[in-house]
C-alpha cells in the first residue's frame, strides 16, 4: 500500500469547520471523499466527463492521473489550481475548496 495523506476542504457554505478525510496516492480524491462519507463537493459521473466535482487546489500537490476534460477545466484555470477531482490523486496533504 502507498503512502496516504490528508486532505481538508475549505469551510464553505456555512460548515461550522473544515472537513478533511485520508486518501491513499494511488486513489483519486473524490473516491476517496465519496468512500469516507465526506463532502461537501458535488460530484457526478467520477469519469471526468460532466466537470461536477470542479474544485480549487488551495495548496498540496497532486497528479492527474487521467485528462480532465477542456470543457470543464480551461489551461487557464488549471494553472490556477482548478481541477476535477475525479482525476486528481494527492501527493501531499492537500487543502481544497469547492470550485
Amino acid at each position: 500500500m502507498g503512502q496516504k495523506y490528508k486532505v481538508s476542504v475549505q469551510n464553505t457554505d456555512g460548515l461550522k469547520s473544515d472537513i478533511s478525510f485520508n486518501c491513499d496516492e494511488d486513489v483519486s480524491v473524490l473516491h476517496a471523499m465519496i468512500h469516507a462519507g465526506q463532502g461537501p463537493i458535488w460530484h457526478g459521473c467520477c469519469g471526468g466527463a460532466c466537470g461536477v466535482c470542479k474544485a480549487r487546489i488551495i495548496s498540496g500537490d497532486f497528479y492527474a492521473f487521467k485528462p480532465m476534460s477542456a470543457a470543464h477545466v480551461s489551461e487557464t484555470e488549471k494553472k490556477e489550481g482548478m481541477v476535477l477531482l475525479c482525476c486528481v490523486q494527492p501527493r501531499s496533504d492537500m487543502l481544497i475548496a469547492q470550485g
